[in-house]
């Protein structure tokens, strides 16, 4: 017999050799129809998988993210068997789930393919889907594998297996279709009770541009049809908040080939944005203890050397700037940290000094492939809302607390109260991408684990999201529809005050080393301010809105009371502007309604004479008249809460 843990802490008894899917039936048929894998011991297995020794169980159904992601991974073998069966001869890459779906790169050689083929490969799948075919598990030696592969004429898969060392190489079968996979997978096809391929794209075998471009086709399955039609649903509204579309009618942010891809331009009302944004968060850091510095652009070599960020990421940043001086070598900024630490450094430091606040809004620059940039949320230039705590080691989780009430500050005012904390901890099998002591990483690491609990965090833990020189704590925000992203994050260091050979006084007079934590509540300005335009479609809180109103004259006589409403707002730090337009007010509504301006007012004969507006609140409609007076108050009181 073997003890099987579940995730509520009761253990069961079972025979040796008893599968995840036999535990599901023992506990319920109902779960059992709905188990897809199970998490055995932290790793994810098929269901069917015998169990022999006792182990810690999970069963993962489609509410399960590790259940969603082998369902589309299943899912896109099955697109495979599905385009063999279209296309003969055709090659395959790889088929990995996403976060969204799954794709899958194939060589069609020289039949043509477009989008226009997509509705009979989804029929083809929903066809043999029905056939409920199992996903049976083989381990094959690595002879065995080459032989199959070569038999089939598939140099992809043969590329594949010769880095994979000989007893780990296991195929998976379902109907007709037999492929090179670790797994794992469904119990059968039968679940896959809805498709829709979403997209074709080109991409170079194994990321590179010396190698054949094949062809990638993303795709989503769906264990009901009406998931499905609420999925897509979800797309169309996705684009309609896009902030790439969003910014642009806004007038926000551009882009300019002149400049270079993925160094934005903030337009006048995206600036204003911005520094409502940054003038919010330096409220909260004065009264939190931080002081405000600021750095250059560039640093010496030796600089990032030092940090060890030219180790981890010089071949893939900012080519060197050199000068006249032969020898010598500066880069574009890619971290604040390197700086901060040298500031620090300025004067001697004892440990009643500590903890130093030192924050930035610091601009930093990193070469992001042409094909990864995305709007504001992949870019090559981005400001940073960074800070660099250095403290005692006793201060550390008291620090750490401290900056988690500052980035759930941050969330709350901004709507944002649907989120994860994720414990991002190094990759316990891979340490070579990480610099420092396992003293120092485990250090850190319970601090981190420690501080998240202290403060009641619903949390995740990441293996091998770890940064390079320690563990980090990062804020997974859900949006208005339901996207998850990474957003505010904060880190514990121990290594980068060795490198730098920061000290302090200790109170036995002796030199100590301080802890660094770096913190960034908004990540990015420019990821941020895009993550914030989607989740409210563009209706900003008004107290961050570029323009909260603007005032319609109904005509030109109507224009002096307008300036004189205007001053009156402005001299209130209420921001707006003025229609001067001629062109009728049911027009200059409309405008203002697509502009997303949060309040219209409109002044014609009536309000001229007796000193009052007509309010319209975008989104709602009419409010009625009132005085100036009146209107000040409410913005001011709505502004305020």
């Amino acid at each position: 017999m073997i003890s099987i843990t579940l995730p509520d802490g009761s253990v069961r008894q079972y025979d040796k050799g008893i599968t995840s899917m036999q535990i599901a039936q023992s506990i319920s048929e109902g779960l059992a129809r709905n188990v897809l894998a199970a998490e055995v011991n932290g790793e994810v297995w098929d269901a069917s998988r015998p169990i022999e020794e006792d182990s810690a169980v999970k069963l993962l159904t489609w509410n399960d993210a590790k259940g969603k992601s082998t369902y589309w991974h299943s899912s896109a073998h099955l697109l495979a068997e599905a385009l063999e069966a279209l296309y003969p001869g055709t090659k395959f890459g790889i088929g990995p789930a996403i976060e969204t779906g799954f794709y899958y790169d194939v060589d069609f050689g020289d039949e043509p393919f477009s989008s226009d083929d997509f509705k009979k490969i989804e029929d083809k799948v929903i066809e043999l889907a029905k056939t409920k075919s199992e996903y049976i598990r083989k381990p094959v030696s690595k002879a065995d594998a080459v032989a199959y592969f070569t038999g089939k004429g598939d140099e992809y898969k043969l590329d594949l297996i010769k880095d994979l060392p000989d007893g780990s190489i296991t195929f998976y079968t379902q109907g007709n279709f037999t492929d090179l996979c670790r797994g794992p997978h469904i119990p059968n096809t039968g679940s896959i009770k809805a498709v829709k391929l979403m997209s074709v794209a080109g991409a170079y075998w194994r990321g590179d541009e010396s190698r054949k471009q094949l062809t990638r086709i993303y795709g989503v399955t769906f264990p009901k049809a009406s998931e499905l039609t609420d999925y897509l649903h979800l797309i169309e509204e996705a684009k309609k908040r896009d902030h790439r579309k969003l910014g642009k009618e806004l007038e926000l942010f551009a882009f300019s080939e002149k400049v270079g891809m993925g160094l934005p331009l903030w337009l006048p009302k995206g600036t204003a944005l911005r520094e409502r944004l940054t003038n919010f968060l330096q409220k909260a850091q004065v009264k939190s203890g931080y002081e405000q510095v600021i750095t250059p652009h560039i640093g010496h070599k030796n600089l990032y050397v030092t940090s060890g960020h030219y180790e981890k990421y010089g071949a893939d940043s900012f080519q060197p700037i050199k000068t006249p001086q032969e020898g010598e070598e500066f880069f574009l900024k890619p971290m604040n940290c390197p700086h901060h630490c040298e500031i620090y450094k300025t004067k001697p430091r004892s440990y009643k000094d500590l903890p130093v606040r030192l924050a930035e809004f610091g601009t930093v620059y990193r070469y992001e492939q042409s094909g990864e940039l995305h709007g504001l949320t992949r870019v090559r230039g981005f400001t940073q809302d960074d800070a660099h705590l250095f403290c005692r080691p006793d201060q550390v989780k008291e620090e750490f607390k401290k900056v988690i009430d500052l980035v759930l500050y941050v969330f709350g005012a901004l709507g944002f109260d649907n989120y994860t904390a994720q414990v991002s901890l190094r990759d316990p099998n891979n340490k070579t991408k990480y610099i420092g002591t396992d003293e120092n990483w485990a250090l850190a690491e319970s601090a981190i684990i420690e501080a998240a609990a202290e403060k009641n965090l619903p949390t995740v833990v990441e293996y091998g999201e770890a940064a390079f020189y320690g563990p980090k704590l990062d804020f997974m925000v859900k949006d208005a529809l339901g996207r998850k992203w990474q957003l505010g994050t904060i880190q514990v260091d121990y290594n980068l005050p060795e490198r730098f050979e920061l000290e302090y006084t200790g109170s036995d007079n002796q030199k100590h080393r301080p802890v660094m934590i770096h913190r960034a509540p908004f990540g990015s300005l420019e990821r941020f301010v895009a993550v914030l335009i989607e989740h409210c479609a563009g209706n900003f809180p008004l107290w961050l809105s570029p323009e909260q109103f603007i005032i319609l004259p109904i005509s030109e006589k109507y224009e002096e009371y307008a300036k004189k409403l205007s001053d009156e707002l402005k001299d209130s730090d209420i921001c707006g502007l003025i229609d001067f337009r001629d062109e009728k007010i049911g027009r200059k509504i409309r405008d203002a309604e697509v502009k997303k301006i949060p309040y219209m007012l409109i002044v014609g004969e009536k309000e001229a004479t007796e000193g009052l507006v007509s309010v319209r609140k975008h989104g709602t409609g009419d409010l009625g008249s009132m005085s100036i007076q009146e209107f000040k108050e409410q913005i001011i009181k709505e502004i305020t809460v």
